[in-house]
C-alpha cells in the first residue's frame, strides 16, 4: 500500500515538473527565437536572407575619424571600445543630410543613445486637421525607426493603417514584444542614455493640407539635451514643411550596431528651405502593371529625400489598369488581367499615404495619343468610335511602338468619358492646383487617314482646349492652375495659353525647343532624355543594340544635370522653371527591378532641386563629400526595405575617400 502510495506521489512530482518545464519553454519560446535571430545578425551572410537584416554587423573593424574622413581600424578582440561605421561617419566631417541643408546647420560633435520606445510627440498648431495629419505621420516616422532600429524585419503586423492617427495607441501595444530583439536580458529593454525623446511639432500658419506649388515647405529643425531628455523641436509655417522637419529628424537618427540602440546628436539646428517648388518622379504603370505595396515604398523614399511630386502614369497604349466607376469597360477591354488593375479605393489609399510623407500624386490618362485597345468598345455601346489606328500595322507609321490607338478628336464621347475619369480622379487625389493631361507623342498620319481635309496640328490644339475645358467642369467649374503636357512638336506652336499651361519637357537638354518654350512665356518642369530617364541604356527591346535613348544615367549624370545653368537663363526665365522630374518608363522594368532602377539616382535629382549646390568643380567630377553622404543615404533606403542600387564596392563604403 505504501509502495502504490509512493509511485503515486512520485508520478505526481514528474508530472508537476513536466507542466513546469514546457510551461517555461512555452512562455520563452519568443524570447528564443528572438536570441537566435540576434546571433545570425552577426554571422557574415553569403547572400541576402529575406527573414534577416539587409545591412549586416561589422564586429571586425572600428573606425576613428582623421582629417574630416572615417578611417577604417582592425578590431579583433581589442578591449578598446568599438566605434561604428556609421556612428563615425555621423559624427566626422560635414551633415549627412539628403539633399543637404540650403540655409544653416550646426551638430554637436556629442551624441546620445536611446530606444524608439522612449520617442513621444507634442504638437503645436490651431489646425485641428493638421494635428491629426501631423499624428498620422509621426505614427509612419517611428515606423521607420523601428525599421533603422532593426526591430522589424518581415510583415509585421503592426503596421500602422492610413486611417490610424493616433500616436500613443500603437507606441505600447506594439512596441513591447519587439524590445526583447536586443534586451540585455530576457524580456528587459535595453536602455540607453536618454529616458526620453520629445518631439514638439508646431505649425504656426497654414491649415491646408492640399497640394500646391506654393505650399511654404520652410522649416526649422533644433535638438537640445536637458539632463537625460532631449528636446526636439520642428517650426514650420504649414503642414509640408514639418513633414520635411520629420524627414530630417529621421536622418539625424542612425543605429548604433555596437549598442544595438538610436544614436543622435546631443544638440542641433537646421534651417532649411526648397529651391525648386516642383521636385518629381514620373512611373509608367502601363507597359508593367505594379502593385500598390511597390508604389507605397517608392512614396517612402521620395518623402527621404524630400521629394514632393509622384507623377503616375496610369495608362498608355498597352494597358489601362484602371477601373472607372463610370467606364468600367476601359480596363475590361484594356488591362493585363483582373489582377492587374487598380480600383478607385487603390489610387485614394495611395494618394492618403502619400500626404502621410508630404508627397502629391499626380495622376495621367495620356491622351489622345497612346490610347490602345482599353478605348476599343464604343460601337457596342452606341458611342461611336472612340479611338482609331488601333492595333494598326506596319505599326511604325502610325505610332511610337506598338500598339497603335489614338483617342477621336471629333467624337464628343471621347471627352466625355475623360471628363468623367478625371472627374474621379480629382476626388480620389484631392483638390489641386496641378493636373497632367498627357498630349505627347501624336501621329498626325493616324489622324490622316479619317480628316485628311483638316488642319492636323489645330486639331491637337482643339483636343488640348477641349480636354482642358472638360477637366474645368470635372474640378468644379474651377481650372487648375497648372495643366501640364508633354513637349512635342506640336507644344511650340502657341495655340494653348501659356497662362494656364505649364510643358513638361522631356527632350535633349540642348534641343532649341527649350529656349522656345520659355520664350514663348511657358512654365517649364525639365525632364530631359539626356540626363533624367532613369529607363535609358538597357538596350533595344525590340532589336539588338543600343536603344535610342542610351547610354545609362548614372546618378552622377543626374546630379551633374542643371539646364537652368547650361541654358544661362536670366532671373525672368529661371523663375519659369517650376523644377524638374525624373522619369521610369517601363517597357523593360517590372516591379522586380524598380527599386534598384530608381534609388538612388532618384536621391541624386532630390537633392539638384531641393539644394541646388553650386557647380565649382570640373563637368565631371562630383565631389567626394557628396559621395559619401549619397552613400549613406543609400543605406538609409536598405534600411527602410527599398533594394536600392549599390555604388561602389563596399570596400569604398568602408574607406570613404580612398576609391575617389
Amino acid at each position: 500500500m505504501s509502495l502504490a502510495v509512493s509511485l503515486r506521489r512520485a508520478l505526481l512530482v514528474l508530472l508537476t515538473g513536466a507542466i513546469f518545464i514546457l510551461t517555461v519553454l512555452y512562455w520563452n519560446q519568443g524570447v528564443t527565437k528572438a536570441q537566435a535571430y540576434n546571433e545570425a545578425l552577426e554571422r557574415p551572410h553569403s547572400h541576402h536572407d529575406a527573414s534577416g537584416f539587409p545591412i549586416p554587423v561589422e564586429k571586425s573593424w572600428t573606425y576613428k575619424c582623421e582629417n574630416d574622413r572615417c578611417m577604417r581600424v582592425g578590431h579583433h578582440g581589442k578591449s578598446a571600445k568599438r566605434v561604428s561605421f556609421i556612428s563615425c561617419s555621423m559624427t566626422c566631417g560635414d551633415v549627412n543630410i539628403w539633399p543637404h541643408p540650403t540655409q544653416k546647420f550646426l551638430l554637436s560633435s556629442q551624441t546620445h543613445s536611446f530606444s524608439v520606445e522612449d520617442v513621444q510627440l507634442h504638437v503645436d498648431t490651431a489646425h485641428r486637421e493638421v494635428r491629426k495629419q501631423l499624428q498620422l505621420a509621426f505614427d509612419w516616422f517611428l515606423k521607420d525607426l523601428r525599421l533603422i532600429q532593426r526591430l522589424d524585419y518581415v510583415g509585421s503586423s503592426s503596421e500602422p493603417t492610413v486611417s490610424e492617427s493616433s500616436s500613443k495607441s500603437r507606441h505600447h501595444a506594439d512596441l513591447e514584444p519587439a524590445a526583447t530583439l536586443f534586451g540585455a536580458t530576457f524580456g528587459v529593454k535595453k536602455a540607453g542614455d536618454l529616458t526620453s525623446v520629445q518631439v514638439k511639432i508646431s505649425v504656426l500658419k497654414s491649415g491646408d493640407l492640399n497640394f500646391s506649388l506654393d505650399n511654404d515647405e520652410t522649416y526649422q529643425l533644433s535638438t537640445q539635451t536637458e539632463g537625460h531628455r532631449l528636446q526636439v523641436e520642428i517650426i514650420a509655417n504649414s503642414y509640408f514643411g514639418a513633414r520635411h522637419g520629420l524627414s530630417t529628424l529621421q536622418q539625424l537618427i542612425w543605429f548604433d550596431d555596437e549598442d544595438h540602440l538610436l544614436h543622435t546628436y546631443a544638440n542641433s539646428k537646421v534651417k532649411d528651405a526648397p529651391k525648386f517648388r516642383y521636385r518629381g518622379l514620373m512611373l509608367d504603370t502601363s507597359r508593367h502593371f505594379f502593385s500598390v505595396e511597390s508604389i507605397k515604398r517608392t512614396i517612402v523614399g521620395m518623402g527621404l529625400a524630400k521629394m514632393n511630386r509622384f507623377h503616375w502614369h496610369l495608362t498608355d497604349a498597352q494597358s489601362f489598369p484602371y477601373i472607372s466607376r463610370y467606364y468600367p469597360e476601359l480596363a475590361v477591354h484594356g488591362a493585363y488581367s483582373e489582377s492587374e488593375t487598380y480600383s478607385e479605393q487603390d489610387v485614394r489609399e495611395v494618394a492618403e499615404f502619400a500626404k502621410i510623407y508630404g508627397v502629391q500624386v499626380i495622376p495621367e490618362i495620356d491622351a489622345p495619343a497612346h490610347a490602345g485597345n482599353g478605348w476599343d468598345w464604343g460601337p457596342k455601346r452606341g458611342m461611336g468610335e472612340l479611338a482609331m489606328c488601333i492595333n494598326q500595322q506596319p505599326w511604325s507609321f502610325y505610332c511610337g511602338e506598338p500598339p497603335c490607338g489614338q483617342l477621336n478628336p471629333k467624337n464628343n464621347y471621347t471627352y466625355l468619358i475623360l471628363q468623367r475619369i478625371y472627374e474621379e480622379l480629382l476626388q480620389h487625389t484631392g483638390p489641386t492646383d496641378f493636373f497632367h493631361l498627357g498630349g505627347d507623342e501624336v501621329n498626325l498620319d493616324c489622324w490622316a487617314q479619317y480628316f485628311n481635309d483638316t488642319d492636323l496640328r489645330g486639331l491637337w490644339c482643339d483636343f488640348m482646349l477641349q480636354a482642358m475645358a472638360r477637366l474645368k467642369l470635372a474640378n468644379n467649374g474651377v481650372a487648375p492652375k497648372h495643366v501640364a503636357v508633354w513637349s512635342s512638336a506640336l507644344t511650340n506652336t502657341k495655340c494653348l495659353p501659356n497662362s494656364q499651361f505649364t510643358v513638361q519637357v522631356w527632350g535633349g537638354s540642348t534641343w532649341q525647343e527649350n529656349y522656345d518654350l520659355l520664350d514663348n512665356g511657358y512654365n517649364v518642369i525639365f525632364s530631359h532624355v539626356d540626363a533624367w530617364y532613369l529607363d535609358c541604356g538597357f538596350g533595344s527591346w525590340r532589336a539588338t543594340g543600343d536603344a535610342a535613348c542610351a547610354p545609362y544615367r548614372t546618378w552622377q549624370n543626374v546630379y551633374k544635370h542643371r539646364p537652368w545653368e547650361r541654358m544661362r537663363l536670366d532671373k525672368k526665365r529661371k523663375k519659369q522653371v517650376l523644377g524638374g522630374e525624373v522619369c521610369m518608363w517601363t517597357e523593360q522594368v517590372d516591379e522586380n527591378q524598380l527599386d534598384n532602377r530608381l534609388w538612388p539616382r532618384t536621391a541624386a535629382l532630390a537633392e539638384r532641386l531641393w539644394t541646388d549646390p553650386s557647380d565649382d568643380h570640373d563637368m565631371d567630377i562630383v565631389p567626394p563629400d557628396v559621395f559619401r553622404r549619397i552613400s549613406l543615404f543609400r543605406n538609409r533606403l536598405v534600411e527602410l526595405g527599398i533594394r536600392a542600387e549599390a555604388l561602389f564596392p563596399k570596400y569604398c563604403a568602408q574607406n570613404p575617400g580612398e576609391c575617389i
